[in-house]
This record gives structure tokens, sequence and C-alpha cells, in this order.
């Protein structure tokens, strides 16, 4: 019986994609934390929005809480971690209250715009915050500053809307995780209606982002079909396929397991393009490329925005503990 031949395809790979230094950081932190204090160790909300990861570190012993008061008494020795989101003043106070054990895994980049919304705060401005009601990052930005210090604008129309409290200078801050081509649309209504809006000392949309949203967009135009791997809860890997359709794909969809390609429904294609969310494992992009090395006769193109080399340490309190080989590859994003 002869073989089918199969139909040619082009896929377009994305570079950076995939794991930040922040969640490369996050995880790690539970990881060591289990090595350490051992398990449970507690995880207040997702460590990062991925079923992947969240299922591999309750297969080691985290316990995924959203609220501290989950946490049995029995239990109030064993170490809590916040996630690479970011978390309000009064969540560590909360634990401090409760005597708990805490680390926190919030992203430095995250942890320099709060910084930065507090700068603004010290100098007397109102602080908006452009970004997506909801969104934990978001709701622990919000929660460094005192009540009434500071507005959420998530649209240009918010923009437009925006009464600022009177006597009061303004500064911006933004979400790390925007589309870049979003919010450069809403700080221009911004800065238009209020030429003294004061900008943050450096940008607030991280470096991962910015480079995710850039190779995608390289790899776009003339796309078949473009899958971003990522979670529906993950404001970065939504964003990425908003940017895929902009760009020129005539089809972007969001998967989060080879699993939920729909398969019958592609139809004929020649180009596709593929990338991953940050807080996405690589072993994934893998097994989508080996299905689709299975289905056509295929060829990998790259596409490379950038180079990432960024590194972000855990905290002294972990850095004694040695990962196996098979720790660092779950670490890393690839087992």
């Amino acid at each position: 019986m002869e073989t089918a031949v199969k139909r040619k395809l082009t896929l377009r790979l994305c570079g950076p994609r995939g794991f930040c230094a922040g969640v490369d950081r996050a995880i790690q932190i539970v990881v060591l934390a289990l090595k350490k204090y051992g398990a449970p160790v507690y995880v207040r909300h997702e460590i990062v929005h991925n079923r992947y990861v969240v299922e591999g570190l309750e297969e080691r012993g985290a316990v995924f809480i959203e609220e501290l008061d989950e946490i049995p008494d029995t239990h109030r020795d064993c170490p809590v971690v916040f996630s690479a989101h970011g978390v309000p003043k009064s969540v560590p106070a909360d634990a401090a209250r409760r005597n708990l054990f805490y680390l926190d895994a919030t992203c430095p980049l995250v942890s320099k715009v709060h910084k930065q919304a507090l700068r603004h705060l010290r100098h007397g401005r109102h602080v908006l915050l452009v970004g997506h009601a909801g969104h934990p990052e978001v709701i622990g930005t919000m929660g460094q500053l005192p009540e009434g210090t500071v507005s959420l604008v998530e649209t240009e129309e918010d923009a437009k809307r925006f009464a600022p409290p009177e006597g009061r200078g303004l500064g911006y801050v933004t979400q790390t995780t925007l589309s870049v081509d979003d919010t450069a649309g809403i700080l221009d209504v911004l800065q238009a209606r209020f030429p003294a809006l004061q900008a943050p000392a450096s940008e607030s949309i991280c470096y991962a982002t910015t480079n995710r949203q850039q190779a995608v967009k390289e790899a776009a135009p003339g796309a078949d079909l473009f899958l971003i791997v990522g979670a529906p809860n993950s404001s970065n890997s939504r964003r990425l396929v908003e940017v895929a359709e902009r760009a020129g794909a005539r089809r972007a969809l969001l998967v989060q397991r080879v699993s939920d390609i729909p398969w019958p429904e592609i139809g004929s294609i020649s180009v596709v393009g593929l990338s991953a969310g940050a807080s996405a494992p690589e072993i994934i992009v893998d097994e989508i490329i080996d299905a689709f090395a299975e289905r056509y006769d295929m060829t990998v193109d790259l596409a490379i925005a950038a180079e990432e080399n960024e590194n972000f340490p855990v905290m002294r309190a972990l850095r004694d503990v040695e990962l196996t080989r098979a720790d660092m590859a779950f670490v890393n994003g690839m087992g």
C-alpha cells in the first residue's frame, strides 16, 4: 500500500517564546521550598497561569489556595508562596498576623511597577494604572496604594472619560503584560488630555511581553494559522493572539495543549506560526511541533526578535538548596 504524500508546511517558530525570567524564578522558588522544607508548601493563587505547571507542582507537594485562611491551623509552620503576579500589601500583613512563614515570588519587574507607583504617590500625584480589571497583577499593584489614590484605565474610552481629582498631579504605570500597541493608544489619549502627566522612571511593560509580541508581529503576515500556547487566564498569552490577528494571520488560536488544536477545522494551510506566552513551558511547544511533523512535510523557519539573557535570583533563604537535573528540566519548562 502506498503511503499518502504529506502536504508541505512551513512552521514559523517565534523566539523568544515561553518562560521568562520572572516565571522561571517563581517556579524555582516553589520547587526549592519543597526540597528544603518538604511538602506541603502552600501557594497563594496559581504561581503562574499555566495548568501544566500547576499540576506538576501539585504532584511534587504544592497546595494551591486563593486565600490564607484556607491553610489549616495544623500547617501554620508550612511555607506559603505568593505568586509571580504580586499581591496587595494586605496579604503579607495578614500572613504576619497569622504567624505564617511566607516567600514572595513576585516578579522583580512587577515589584518595580509597585515602586514606580509609590514614587508617584510620594510626589503627590494621583496614580493612573493602565491594565485589566480583575487581573491578579492589577489587584496587587492597586493594593500597594491607599484607597482613592489610584484609578484603573482599561481602554481609550476610559482615558477619554477619566476625571482627575482636583489639585493633584498625575502619574501613570502599566500592567507588565499589556499589548504594546493598545497601551500606546491609551497613553496618547491621556497625554493629549493631560500634558503634565508623569511617566514612570522606566518602561512598565516588561521586556518579555515586548519581545514576544514583536516576534509574533514579524511571523504573522501571510500565516494561515497562528497558534499561541498559553492559558485562557494568561494576559500576555491572550495579547499574543490579538497581535497575530492584527499583524496579518488569517486565524489565531490560543491552545493549552496539543489536544486543543482543532485538526478537522484547520483546512488547507501552508504556513503556521507558533509562539508561547511567558508562562507556557517549552515541552508543550515541542508536542505541537511533533504533531505537525507527523501530519505534514514540515520545514521550520525561525522568527527571532531578540535574545534574552535575563536571570532573576531567588531569595537568600533558598540559595543553599541544590536541584536535581529532573528538577531543573521542570523549572526550565522541559519536563
